[in-house]
């Protein structure tokens, strides 16, 4: 006998466990974005670059004679002196900068005091010529030697691989039936599912691009740095990206929202699926809250398409394919091709 209320309080678990993991780590993202600016002395003018959102990044990148000079600030005149002798070119210009003093000269106290990794790898995340992936997590306060492709890949496959067989094995442990959860076995149930997963995905990709460029146009923001920082470098990260990690994601977030958060409730206790297919929306966008505002509105509005779409066809394979594709063309578009073709709109 199936246990309902059992298999809807586990899932109750997991989508809670799953909303949290989400927040902490949009949090992490936020806190670095906001303690970018506080690095640096308050008392210390940093005339280098004006613009506010580069402000760190100017730091971070002194030019070579600028390592020079950090490197000899606090020690004493003599010490600059004796310092000329053997390089009489800073010698000068130290002189120079003492006789002149102006908005370039510095007290002894340093801009910034972490250790200067520019110096020790000049080719290190924060050179000019940083991928947009690096560009993107450094501005956050995020160290993109720490956050690895293979690292992050690795992380999302594992926690979304074991919500997912955590929510398989409750399912199987409270005897829900599958039809419940959407699933046949069945040829005809695998070429249907296929066939209308692809259509349906192709046309959620496109109307998923639309409506954020729209959104953007009309001033709401949009994030992708989440993308970026796992879109791969290599073929083998594309392999492991397509064929593992996209088809996890899609496989647990479409039995999570729509087979237990829907097909379930709906069929052990009577209720609308229409309403419950509004309450799993709103979940999955807050699940989404790294993709920025907009992306979280656009992400609850897929996700509602995605749930009539459950409800409508009583398939978990339709909108299991569906989600997969929506996923696996933004990344194969913006990041493998490089392709904005929806960008028109945004200007």
């Amino acid at each position: 006998m199936p246990q309902w209320a059992a298999f809807v309080g586990i899932t109750g678990v997991v989508l809670v466990l799953l909303l949290v993991l989400s927040h902490l780590t949009q949090s992490s993202f936020s806190d670095g974005d906001s303690d970018s600016g506080e690095d640096s002395d308050p008392g210390t003018e940093t005339p280098v670059d004006t613009d506010a959102d580069r402000a760190d990044i100017a730091v971070d990148i002194p030019t070579e004679n600028a390592e020079f000079d950090q490197s000899k600030r606090g020690e004493t005149n003599s010490d600059s002196t004796s310092s000329s002798a053997h390089n009489p070119v800073e010698g000068t210009r130290a002189v120079d900068e003492s006789s002149n003093p102006g908005p370039s000269s510095r007290p002894t106290e340093t801009v910034d005091d972490r250790p200067d990794r520019t110096a020790a790898d000049p080719t290190g995340p924060h050179r000019d010529s940083r991928t947009g992936r690096d560009a993107a997590a450094a501005d956050r306060g995020v160290d993109p030697d720490s956050l690895s492709t293979g690292m992050v890949l690795a992380n999302v496959a594992f926690s979304q691989g074991l919500f997912a067989v955590v929510l398989l094995s409750a399912a199987v442990y409270t005897a829900i039936p599958a039809s419940a959860l959407g699933i046949e076995f069945s040829v005809a149930y695998l070429e249907t599912g296929l066939l209308w997963g692809v259509a349906a995905g192709v046309v959620f990709y496109l109307a998923n691009e639309l409506a954020a460029a729209a959104a953007t146009r009309f001033g709401f923001d949009h994030e992708e740095d989440l993308r970026e920082l796992l879109s791969p470098e290599s073929v083998g990260g594309w392999l492991l990206l397509l064929g593992g990690v996209l088809p996890i994601i899609a496989v647990f977030e479409e039995f999570l929202f729509r087979a237990a958060m829907i097909g379930a409730p709906a069929a052990g206790f009577g209720l609308s699926p229409w309403l419950l297919a509004v309450v799993s929306s709103v979940a999955f966008a807050l699940g989404h809250g790294m993709q920025g505002s907009i992306g979280v509105v656009v992400t609850g509005l897929l996700g509602f398409v995605l749930a009539a779409v459950f409800i409508a066809t009583g398939s978990l394979l339709v909108v299991v394919v569906a989600h997969y594709l929506v996923n696996a063309l933004e990344f194969v578009v913006h990041e493998g091709l490089g392709l904005e073709w929806a960008e028109t709109l945004e200007g």
